[in-house]
C-alpha cells in the first residue's frame, strides 16, 4: 500500500494506482476528456493535470502513479490555470457551435469546458479541414475532433478492426482512415462503437430522420415502423426516466404521435428468424458430412461484415437467414400488405434499431425481396428516435401505453432477449430441442450462454445429440475465436457473434452515457421482459403459427426461402473486391 495526501486529506491505495484513481476513491473529483479506465489513458487532453508539492511541472493523473509520502493539489491556482488554458486551446481547434450539434446537452468538452470556467480568449482559432462523404452511415467531423485517441483504441483494443490512424504532424495532426483509404473503402464493420467512446460529435451516424419526415407528410404514403429489442432498453434513458416509466408500449405511443400509421414489433420477425435459423441448423446436421461447421448466426450485419473482409473463405458457414429486420421488412411489404389490403408499393417501412450497420444492410441490393422497393426503407438509432421525440415536444412520461399493431406485434420472450450476447443461440436452441424431440425444454435450460464474457462455449445433448455451441460478443473476440477454429484448436457445431461488447443492447447507435458500458445491465432487462412473457419459445407465438399456416407454409419452404434467405456472396466488402466498389453508395453490389 501507498500513502499520500491529496487535499490535505490522507489517502492509502496499492501501488501502481493512479492519481486519478487514487483521487475518485476518496471521492475526489479530477476532470477528465480523452481518459477512459482500461481502454484509454495516454494523457493527450492534459486536462487532469495536478500539481504534486515539490515538482515543478504538473502532471497527468490519469497515467502517473503515486509514491509513497506524494502531497497533490487537484485544485492549486497553478493546476486550475492550466487546466482552463488547455481546454481553451482544445476549443481553439473545435467547431464550438453547440447549439446546432448532435451532442449539445451530452458532451464531456461541453461539460468540462463549464466547469473549469472556459472563456473566449487570445487563442486564434484555426478549425481543421473536414473533406467527409456523407452519404455512409458513420460521419466523422474533424473539426469537433480533440485527438483525444478514444475511437483509435476501441477500434483497435476492443474491436481488433485498426480502421483508424494518426495522420499529419504538428497542428496539422488529426485522425483519419488508416492506409489514406476513403471510410467507404476501408474494413469498417460499422459496430458504431467509436462513436459512443467519443466525447465530443466528432463521430456520429449519418442522420436519416428527414426521410421520415418527408414520408410522415405525404398523405399517399402509409408509414410503419418496427421496433427492436434492445432500443427498448434504453431509449427513455436520455428523458430520465425509470424502466418502468419507459416501457416499449409507451414508446409505441410516442411513435404514434410522431404520426406513425402502425407500429410493429421486432420480435415478432426475430420469432421468424429462429423458425428459419433453427431448421437451417438441424438440416446442416442432418446433412453434416457435406457440411462445413461450424454454422455462424447471421442477424448481426455489423458481424456479417468483418467476416467478408477478414476471412471471406467462411462466408458460406453464415447461415443464410436474414437478419430480424430483413425479414421484417420483407414480410411488412408482403404478408401484412395482402393481409391489410394494402398497396405495398405505398408503405414506408422504417426500423428503429441499436445500430449503424442496420443502415447499410437497407441498402444491401440483394435484401430487397419484396418487389416493393427496398424491403426497409430507412433504419434509425435509438438516438435518432430520441432526437424526433424531442423534436416533437412530447411528454413521454405523461403518455398512455399502447400495445403494438397486429399481425405483426406480437413477440415471445425468445425473441426479447436477441439483443443481448447469448440471446440468439438460446432462444435457437429452445426451439431446436422443441423440433427434435416434440416437447419443449425447460425455458432457462440453456441460460448458461448468457453473461458478459466475450467468448463462452456450452456443450448440450438434444435427443441424444451432442451440440457443442459458442457464443462471442465483441470483433476483438471474434477474432480470437474464428482464428481458434481456423487452428483446429477448439470444434463447434453452431456460434452466435454479435459485432458490440455485450450485444446489440450495447450497439453503437444507442444513448451515449460517458464512461459507463449499459450492457450489462440493459441485457438483464430483456432477460426480465423474457421470464414475464406469455410465451417464451418463437414456435408458440400465435402470430408466427398463423404466418407459416396461411402465407408461408412451413420453415425452409420455397417461399420462406425467396423472402427469408439471402445469397451472402451477393455482395463484397470493398477491400475483398475493390473493382466493384460504386462511389455513390454504401455496399458492393456485383450485379452493377
Amino acid at each position: 500500500m501507498v500513502t499520500l495526501t491529496i487535499n490535505n486529506r490522507p489517502v492509502s491505495v496499492e501501488e501502481h494506482t493512479t492519481i486519478l484513481e487514487a483521487a475518485r476513491s476518496v471521492g475526489i473529483e479530477i476532470p477528465t476528456l480523452c481518459y477512459q479506465k482500461g481502454l484509454n489513458d495516454v494523457g493527450a487532453c492534459r486536462v487532469c493535470c495536478v500539481e504534486v508539492v515539490g515538482t515543478e511541472r504538473l502532471v497527468a493523473a490519469c497515467n502517473t502513479e503515486v509514491q509513497e509520502g506524494m502531497e497533490i493539489l487537484t485544485n492549486s491556482p497553478k493546476a486550475r490555470t492550466a487546466r482552463r488554458h488547455n481546454v481553451e486551446l482544445i476549443l481553439s481547434q473545435h467547431d464550438a457551435r453547440c447549439a446546432e450539434c448532435a451532442r449539445s446537452g451530452n458532451c464531456q468538452l461541453q461539460t468540462v469546458a463549464n466547469d473549469v470556467g472556459a472563456r473566449p480568449t487570445e487563442y486564434h482559432t484555426e478549425l481543421p479541414d473536414n473533406a467527409w462523404s456523407r452519404a455512409f452511415p458513420l460521419v466523422r467531423d474533424n473539426s469537433k475532433c480533440i485527438m483525444c485517441m478514444r475511437c483509435l483504441q476501441v477500434c483497435d483494443k476492443v474491436q481488433d478492426l485498426n480502421v483508424w490512424q494518426v495522420v499529419g504532424t504538428g497542428s496539422h495532426t488529426h485522425i483519419d482512415t488508416k492506409d489514406n483509404l476513403l471510410i467507404r473503402e476501408s474494413d469498417c464493420a460499422l459496430c458504431g462503437q467509436c462513436i459512443t467512446h467519443c466525447p465530443t460529435a466528432a463521430l456520429r451516424e449519418r442522420d436519416d430522420t428527414y426521410k421520415i419526415y418527408r414520408a410522415l407528410a405525404d398523405p399517399d404514403v402509409v408509414t410503419l415502423v418496427q421496433i427492436a429489442p434492445s432500443p427498448r432498453t434504453a431509449w427513455y434513458e436520455p428523458f430520465g426516466l425509470t424502466e418502468e416509466e419507459g416501457s416499449v408500449k409507451k414508446l409505441v405511443a410516442a411513435l404514434k404521435e410522431i404520426g406513425f400509421d402502425y407500429v410493429f414489433d421486432t420480435d415478432w420477425s426475430a420469432d421468424l428468424t429462429i423458425m428459419e435459423e433453427g431448421t437451417e441448423f438441424l438440416g446442416r446436421l442432418q446433412d453434416k458430412e457435406n457440411q462445413t461447421f461450424p454454422m455462424f448466426t447471421s442477424c448481426c450485419p455489423g458481424w456479417v461484415r468483418f467476416l467478408k473482409s477478414q476471412y471471406p473463405d467462411m462466408v458460406g458457414q453464415l447461415s443464410t437467414a436474414k437478419s430480424p429486420q430483413g425479414m421484417f421488412g420483407a414480410m411488412a411489404k408482403s404478408y401484412f400488405a395482402e393481409t391489410a389490403g394494402i398497396d405495398p408499393q405505398k408503405i414506408f417501412s422504417v426500423s428503429i434499431m441499436p445500430c449503424l450497420a442496420k443502415k447499410h444492410e437497407v441498402e444491401i441490393p440483394n435484401l430487397n425481396d419484396a418487389g416493393a422497393g427496398k424491403d426497409v426503407d430507412v433504419s434509425l438509432t435509438t438516438r435518432e428516435v430520441v432526437q424526433m421525440i424531442k423534436a416533437d415536444n412530447i411528454d413521454v412520461k405523461n403518455l398512455p401505453e399502447v400495445d403494438f399493431d397486429n399481425p405483426l406485434g406480437t413477440g415471445t420472450g425468445a425473441g426479447e432477449i436477441f439483443g443481448a450476447t447469448g440471446g440468439v443461440m438460446e432462444a435457437a436452441l429452445r426451439t431446436a430441442y422443441n423440433l427434435v424431440t416434440g416437447e419443449n425444454p425447460d425455458p432457462d435450460a440453456f441460460k448458461n450462454v448468457r453473461g458478459l464474457d466475450g467468448w463462452k462455449e456450452a456443450d448440450y445433448e438434444i435427443n441424444g445429440i451432442p451440440l457443442k455451441v459458442a457464443v462471442a460478443s465483441g470483433l476483438g473476440n471474434t477474432r480470437k475465436l474464428i482464428e481458434a477454429i481456423r487452428a483446429g484448436r477448439v470444434q463447434y457445431d453452431f456460434v452466435e457473434i454479435m459485432a458490440c461488447p455485450g450485444g446489440c443492447v450495447g450497439g453503437g447507435g444507442q444513448p451515449i452515457h460517458e464512461g459507463q458500458e449499459m450492457a450489462g445491465s440493459r441485457g438483464q432487462i430483456l432477460y426480465g421482459l423474457d421470464s414475464r412473457n406469455t410465451y417464451r419459445f418463437s414456435h408458440e407465438n400465435p402470430d408466427i403459427i398463423a404466418c407459416y399456416e396461411n402465407y408461408l407454409g412451413k420453415p425452409n419452404s420455397h417461399r420462406a426461402h425467396e423472402l427469408l434467405h439471402t445469397d451472402h456472396f451477393g455482395w463484397d466488402m470493398p477491400l475483398t473486391d475493390p473493382d466493384a466498389y460504386h462511389d455513390m453508395t454504401c455496399y458492393v453490389d456485383r450485379d452493377k
